[in-house]
């Protein structure tokens, strides 16, 4: 069923992937502030990550079956389209609701749908630049929505400082001590989440689906047990290039979800001993973190594009492996670091990992997957992503206090070492085209 699509400009590439900096505005928001406003609604430290359930839990259960659904659509809007202005919506209303939140268990529960939301959006755009690029456009595909993760995180970490510097008061709160920086920010993020869905929408049209394809999936079995079907036969068919970057995930988002739970409430203890959630100190992390962060995004996002001839030239598992142990060692040195400016050079290495997160392990599966099922498969693969995450909320409050001894820095340290784990297990990968695959499963074929 595969194609030649019409080769686009570096322009046509930007406009259709430019609602990923919405989506990413949002996780950014997410990432910088979640733990802050858990913390100012009084939640406890060790109990944090169970709060961060909902993006693994929602990622897990939606992205593969919305997936599966968006290979199967055919609306006058097209395959994709429908998913990313539903999760656009949704995510943008539950943006705004966030930092009025009056108890734990409402933001809690706002970030359940605000995570559904953007797990809606999330996979069925990853897999319409698959639609839309040839195989030889995926590198600059990808690591472009890369490029806007990272701008679309650089300006959420980055929105709070910016919001002091024309005027706002930094210890400015509501009733709940939520800083009035925060509120605004995610206001912004709300519309931001939005707006850039339908940039996206407007000047992008899906490519119109071949008559083979319309057949395929007119023939195709509907309902939510053909999908569940559709999602098992399709874990059961995986790619070993697919099964083996599952370990590489594991290691990799592990690390990410300790470094974003705690790296303000560890920059608070390095800095300004106390992780008193009502203390001017405490305040004063989550601002440096929003700059320190927005400077690694801003790298990411500079990366993005910047890795593109050396990933064509070395192969993106070795630029892989490369980035995450350069993240690795930044982030065990995060705690030895006394002085704002030295803070800003371990983010080079995270943020050239977080470029390559979005962009080289996509650019590795593309290729070794049936075009037919790109949705269900990328759907899947962010299992790999969220089952980690899973796994790390469940066993990380188990040893926060004895084996880390109550100490965040002592979490960040953790997630260094587990990003070179990562390292090296990505260089054991096999890339295999699925051509090739087709090839040695076919009678006489080779192994």
């Amino acid at each position: 069923m595969a194609s030649i699509k019409p080769h686009l400009s570096f322009w046509q590439i930007v406009n259709m992937n430019f609602g990923f900096f919405g989506i990413q505005y949002s996780f950014g928001l997410q990432q910088s502030n979640m733990s802050p406003i858990y913390k100012y609604l009084g939640a406890d430290e060790a109990s944090l990550p169970y709060l961060w359930l909902a993006g693994p839990m929602t990622g897990l259960i939606v992205q593969p079956i919305i997936g599966a659904m968006s290979d199967k659509t055919t609306s006058r809007l097209g395959r994709r389209t429908p998913y990313f202005l539903i999760g656009a919506i949704l995510c943008s209303v539950s943006l705004f609701f966030m930092p009025f939140s009056s108890a734990l268990w409402m933001a809690a529960g706002l970030l359940w749908i605000l995570d559904a939301a953007n797990n809606i959006t999330m996979e069925p755009y990853r897999a319409f630049v698959s639609d839309k690029l040839n195989e030889d456009q995926h590198s600059i595909g990808f690591l472009t929505q890369s490029a806007f993760t990272g701008l679309g995180q650089t300006l959420s970490y980055l929105t709070p400082t910016l919001l002091v510097l024309i005027g706002m008061n930094k210890d400015a709160v509501n009733a709940k001590n939520i800083p009035y920086i925060t509120v605004t920010a995610f206001i912004i993020g709300a519309f931001f989440s939005l707006f850039s869905i339908l940039w996206t929408v407007k000047t992008t049209k899906e490519n119109p689906l071949t008559e083979e394809e319309k057949e395929h999936i007119r023939k195709a079995p509907k309902g939510w047990a053909s999908t569940l079907k559709e999602i098992w036969e399709a874990i059961k068919d995986m790619p070993l290039t697919m099964k083996q970057l599952a370990l590489v995930k594991l290691f990799q988002w592990y690390a990410m979800f300790c470094y974003w739970q705690y790296i303000v409430l560890s920059i608070s203890t390095t800095f300004f001993q106390t992780t008193e959630q009502s203390s001017a100190g405490f305040r004063e992390a989550g601002l440096i973190n929003g700059q320190v962060g927005g400077f690694y995004n801003f790298i990411a996002f500079v990366a993005a594009f910047a890795l593109v001839p050396f990933t064509n030239k070395f192969g993106p598992k070795v630029m892989h492996s490369f980035c995450l142990t350069l993240a690795g060692i930044g982030m065990m040195c995060i705690p030895e670091i006394h002085t704002k400016a030295v803070l800003f050079i371990p983010m080079i290495g995270i943020g050239l990992a977080w470029a390559s997160m979005m962009g080289n392990p996509y650019i590795m599966l593309a290729g070794s997957i049936p075009p037919e099922r790109t949705g269900v498969y990328m759907g899947i693969f962010n299992m790999f992503i969220v089952i980690p995450m899973m796994i790390q909320i469940f066993t990380l409050p188990l040893y926060y206090k004895s084996w880390l001894g109550g100490n965040p820095e002592n979490v960040v340290r953790l997630a260094g070492g587990l990003l070179i784990c990562a390292a090296i297990a990505v260089l054991f990968v096999k890339i295999i085209k699925n051509s090739d695959q087709q090839v040695a499963m076919a009678p006489g074929g080779g192994h």
